[in-house]
């Protein structure tokens, strides 16, 4: 297989893996009713996953499962641009297929409605102040990607990387998850807001753009501490 086509293929596999994984974890924790503790189990589903993701894919694709990664990737040299599409275009079809197969399961649930329950869309549950919550969401990508840029560079322990970004993807979580947040990645929230309801789709937007924002000057904060030339 082209080398290309195998890292697209692992893009869209693992984005498949962490949007099903972790937002089959959040609906179920409604449905079932985990109770405090369905926002640790929502950190540790994703938390989780994307630390054994960093180990299965990262040797094929860097295991970027995020548009808000893989931008500022090309920006930084790391990948040339002409790979950029083919990654976008995988991560994004992962996150709808997961939705889809999320929404295909739960229909199993007696008494189960996408309208009710959701597909684990992000959002504002708690009416936080949209600058806010675009605040919350552009600082924690802005963090992720400074992990992600340190724990990737030349001479950094190999053990760093699915350590360090897994790790911090949970700590995020716990941040976030209980206001409707913590997405720090578009294709995750692309795909259950898309099949969800109108409503979720309406902020939308503030999970795409304030992502990329946050991984830009994430990877402009890792300039400012390391060289890389």
């Amino acid at each position: 297989m082209n080398s290309s086509i195998r890292k697209y293929l692992a893009e869209l596999i693992g984005t498949f893996t962490l949007v099903f994984v972790g937002t089959s974890v959040a609906v179920l924790q409604g449905l079932l009713d985990y109770g405090d503790a369905g926002a640790l189990m929502i950190s540790l589903a994703f938390g989780g996953t994307l630390t054994v993701l960093v180990l299965v894919i990262g040797p094929v694709s860097g295991c970027h499962v995020n548009p808000a990664v893989t931008v500022p990737m090309a920006l930084s040299g790391r990948m040339p641009w002409a790979d950029v599409p083919g990654y976008l275009i995988g991560q994004f079809i992962g996150a709808v297929a997961a939705s889809a197969v999320l929404l295909a399961l739960m229909s199993g649930f007696e008494g189960y409605s996408v309208t009710e329950a959701g597909l684990g869309a992000n959002g504002n549950p708690k009416n936080i102040h949209i600058a806010s919550l675009f605040g919350w969401e552009l600082v924690m990508t802005a963090l992720f990607l400074l992990v992600i840029f340190s724990a990737t560079r030349s001479g950094a322990p190999s053990i760093a990387a699915p350590l360090a970004i897994g790790g911090f993807l949970f700590v995020a979580h716990l941040v976030g998850a209980p206001i409707g947040d913590a997405s720090l990645n578009p294709a995750r929230s692309f795909g259950p807001a898309v099949l969800e309801s109108a409503a979720s789709l309406e902020l939308l937007w503030l999970f795409i753009v304030a992502p990329l924002i946050g991984g830009v000057i994430g990877w402009l904060g890792y300039l400012l501490l390391y060289s890389e030339g």
